[in-house]
């Protein structure tokens, strides 16, 4: 082989080799940016919020079924929930058992292929308040009815059988008292009793509130911010 005809099948192979190299480059690229985008898909959904979408009519009249809601995580660090707080959080016992395994708690962590329920509600009880709710009349808040222009109607079931924690009950620490705005098509707390900040599960305390609703992205015609309501 002439010194020429060499020449010409190195720079092929030096060609080749580049092509290859390339070839490897972007996969390894492409590769790289797909586990970061998902490592901090992860850590946002997990710390600072993700998205939700309302399945029920029990926030009506203010949150329609379909909307699609910002839940964020942040204020958790920071303070506890206020009345009139739109929570998101996984009820307890004897609502539902949370899934104990380490890939339960992952995905109610992350908010993804989570099997656990979570629910939507009100804070209107907060530690160590007196709570007692009147059918047809309203809440009352240390013997003070308060004024809720949010709810689409006065509850005005029962308090027996299944209506069991109408009250008069004081909250206990580290726990509130939650209510759909919809009180007449609402499973909340004069279901099922308290929500506790924390639950034991799988030998472990984890966290039973996911967020707060603050922000509503769909549909168009009603986005906005979800403001806290005032007592006054």
């Amino acid at each position: 082989m002439s010194e020429q005809n060499t020449d010409k099948t190195d720079k092929k192979e030096n060609i080749q080799l580049s092509k290859n190299d390339k070839i490897k480059f972007f996969i390894k690229e492409t590769v790289e940016t797909v586990v970061i985008v998902l490592v901090l898909v992860i850590f946002i959904r997990a710390f600072i919020g993700e998205p939700r979408w309302i399945p029920s009519s029990s926030m009506e009249p203010g949150l329609q079924i379909k909307d699609n809601l910002i839940i964020e995580k942040v204020s958790r660090y920071f303070e506890k929930p206020h009345r009139g707080d739109i929570l998101v959080f996984f009820p307890p016992p004897p609502q539902q058992t949370l899934n104990p395994s380490l890939w339960g708690k992952f995905t109610r962590l992350i908010g993804f292929f989570s099997t656990d329920e979570a629910y939507i509600k009100r804070v209107i009880g907060l530690p160590g308040e007196e709570i007692r709710v009147v059918p047809n009349v309203g809440v009352y808040v240390n013997n003070k009815l308060i004024k809720e222009p949010y709810v689409k109607a006065i509850y005005s079931g029962s308090c027996t059988g299944d209506v069991k924690y109408c009250g008069p009950l004081t909250v206990p620490e580290h726990k509130y008292y939650m209510m759909g705005d919809n009180r007449n098509d609402s499973t909340d707390s004069k279901y099922w009793g308290f929500l506790p900040e924390k639950l034991v599960v799988g030998g472990k305390p984890e966290n039973m509130i996911v967020g707060r609703a603050c922000f509503r992205f769909w549909p168009l015609n009603r986005i906005g911010v979800i403001q806290r309501p005032s007592y006054k």
